[in-house]
């Protein structure tokens, strides 16, 4: 929990609904249950609980693209043939247009 302020997250007065202990919200803007390791969402009044996980499962596919998006860029920096570096362009293409996608259906 120490740890956690240090990196300034903040307490917050809600405790998590499984063990109880104190629920932060890191600067991410996300809170996290220090005892549990895991992420603890809010639901709203009248929030579907499918609404709330669908954006962690957005969120969680943005993260996997961005380190796909990082290993592609990382073999294209070491690649000299030009038939596998447009290959990998195209891929590259379809990642960051599926990153884009993801950031537009977060918004909405």
């Amino acid at each position: 929990m120490t740890d956690l302020l240090r990196q300034g997250a903040t307490l917050t007065e809600l405790s998590c609904p499984v063990c109880f202990s104190p629920i932060f919200k890191l600067k991410s803007g996300d809170l996290w249950c220090a005892q549990c390791q895991k992420r603890v969402v809010v639901l709203k009044d009248g929030e579907s609980p499918t609404k709330a996980t669908g954006y962690m499962l957005l969120t969680s596919l943005e993260s996997t693209l961005l380190t796909k998006v990082q290993e592609v860029e990382s073999r294209i920096r070491e690649e000299a043939d030009l038939k596998k570096l447009q290959e990998l362009g195209v891929i590259l293409s379809t990642l960051l247009e599926n990153l884009e996608r993801i950031k537009k259906i977060k918004r909405v």
